[in-house]
């Protein structure tokens, strides 16, 4: 498990986060939503040990982070961020290769893992290609195909291997509609395969779509955590976005609805919301 527990983050004698707790566990996936500003990546930073926090602690598999160098810390859980920027004319292959150097393995199991990897990721058909031709959504596929490679091995399905974690920060922010999709599946279907996800997400629709657990933040702290089933109501959302919405139910699949700000909107003051009607 990697559990962070009672985070708080101060910058210059501003809070950044405070209370902020939550449980990455094998087999589920973890959402954080929340407005602009809200605290989501700070969150994952100090989660991933990129950033370390004022007060609280995170523990990945019952030891502290601070416990695991750089390389065993690497082999345990992997990082895709917004954006990654390339500046050498690397192949598909070799961006993915990445992933793998951590592990120091043989070069024939980087290579059955990079050709597993890229099947699962439907590259196949950019094998070979360099990576600064593919389009974003493309890249953004390569390197989930990195992350996975990065956690991936001989012991991947192997109940007596240590658990592992993917964090994933706006995977989707430059993404169209299918590229959206696509990419969440590979991260549910990682989740399935006992892995613990964290995915940061602006579209509260797609974590609510495939998100186990749900926490939502707001000015740095916590307005809700737990099962999607449980924390997804009109008064967290709304209390959490500062918006009214509409919540709809299909075939078991809830749906978010903005209202339009010409006939109501949240305003905030002294940090609390208030409903004003036009």
């Amino acid at each position: 498990m990697l559990r962070a527990t009672d985070i708080a983050r101060t910058i210059d004698r501003k809070s950044i986060l405070r209370d902020c707790s939550l449980e990455l566990t094998p087999g589920r996936f973890t959402a954080v939503v929340g407005p602009n500003g809200a605290g989501k990546s700070t969150l994952l930073r100090i989660i991933s040990g990129e950033d370390q926090p004022t007060r609280g602690s995170v523990r990945l598999n019952e030891q502290p982070l601070r416990a695991y160098d750089s390389q065993a810390l690497s082999r345990l859980r992997a990082v895709l961020p917004q954006h990654t920027t390339v500046n050498f004319p690397f192949t598909v292959e070799q961006v993915i290769e990445i992933g793998r150097y951590a592990h120091r393995s043989r070069i024939a199991d980087n290579e059955r893992i990079i050709a597993e990897v890229m099947q699962r990721t439907g590259l196949n058909s950019f094998s070979g290609r360099a990576y600064q031709t593919l389009s974003g959504g493309e890249q953004q596929r390569v390197q989930m195909a990195r992350v996975m490679a990065q956690l991936w091995g001989k012991t991947h399905q192997n109940e007596q291997s240590p658990p592992k974690y993917l964090l994933l920060d706006e995977p989707t922010s430059s993404l169209d509609l299918a590229q959206q999709q696509v990419l969440l599946g590979l991260a549910k279907d990682l989740s399935r395969r006992s892995l613990g996800v964290l995915a940061i997400l602006h579209d509260l629709n797609l974590a609510i779509q495939y998100a186990d657990d749900i926490l939502f933040l707001k000015n740095g702290g916590p307005v809700a955590y737990g099962p999607c089933q449980e924390v997804v109501t009109q008064e967290v959302i709304e209390e959490t976005f500062s918006h009214p919405v509409k919540l709809i139910y299909d075939h078991g699949q809830t749906i978010v609805v903005p209202q339009a700000n010409s006939f109501s909107h949240f305003v905030t003051l002294n940090g609390k919301s208030h409903e004003q009607h036009h």
